[in-house]
């Protein structure tokens, strides 16, 4: 045998992830996992597809996204996956995550510092709005208060080719919501909060719309200068986003807290 010992390999760090991480980093956690269970408590899930991710606070821009396989109902701040933007999981975890969802997030983290967290459904709202050549209409005032803020990305297959990237960031822009042609919808927003209120206002509009259009008859638009007025007083959305989320939290946390865990 060899007279020079062998060091042996650094064992894993078992300690639970909230003692692993920085407390901005526990709360991106939670924010996220509660994200997740407020879109399957309104519905807006496609089983276990789809995804929301969120910013490691920090110099790595690593972002965390949802396990592939669970459910929305099932996230929580310690199962969620932290990945870099090359597409390797930080730490060990028995989980992978689903390529497609990091094709969009990950071109999305490392082209807009803004976009603290991306949002993507595949609601049957949404997605037929998505569908129709005229896109979301300025028919209702939900959504009038997206006027000039929706970008448009054209389907190119599903998401799981890295060369899409660029166009998808060229084709968002500064904005913060984006419909997905024939696919679904998208918003980014400086925090969780944020894109969470300009998802509900987008879903909202495209489900409005879908009823409108449904009833067959001819379509009252507000007049133009009616449509800047509100374009105007849309302002931004980070005051509301606040109060909004807060309101949002409390009743997860009556409804069912284990998000948290």
């Amino acid at each position: 045998m060899s007279a020079t010992a062998t060091a042996p390999a650094s064992a894993p760090d078992l300690r639970p992830v909230r003692e692993r991480v920085t407390a901005e980093e526990w709360q991106a956690r939670v924010d996220l996992a509660a994200a997740y269970r407020l879109v399957a408590h309104y519905g807006w899930d496609d089983l276990i597809f789809t995804h929301i991710s969120a910013r490691v606070p920090g110099p790595e821009h690593h972002f965390l996204i949802n396990p592939y396989g669970l459910l929305f109902n099932e996230m929580t701040a310690s199962n969620l996956l932290k990945v870099d933007l090359d597409g390797n999981l930080v730490e060990p975890t028995p989980y992978f995550f689903n390529p497609a969802g990091f094709t969009i997030h990950s071109a999305v983290h490392a082209a807009r510092e803004d976009a603290k967290c991306v949002l993507h459904l595949h609601t049957v709202a949404g997605v037929a709005v998505s569908c129709q050549e005229h896109g979301l209409l300025p028919i209702n005032q939900t959504a009038m208060l997206l006027n000039g803020q929706i970008a448009y990305h054209e389907y190119e297959g599903v998401a799981l080719l890295l060369d899409e990237r660029p166009r998808l960031v060229a084709d968002l822009g500064t904005k913060n919501a984006m419909i997905l042609r024939n696919h679904g919808t998208l918003t980014v927003g400086e925090s969780v909060g944020e894109a969470f209120l300009e998802m509900y206002f987008l879903e909202r509009a495209c489900a409005t719309q879908i009823a409108v259009l449904a009833g067959g008859t001819q379509l009252h638009y507000p007049a133009p200068e009616v449509q800047e007025v509100v374009q105007r007083q849309a302002g931004g959305i980070a005051p509301v986003a606040k109060l909004a989320w807060a309101a949002q939290l409390r009743m997860l946390d009556a409804k069912d807290p284990s998000y948290k865990t």
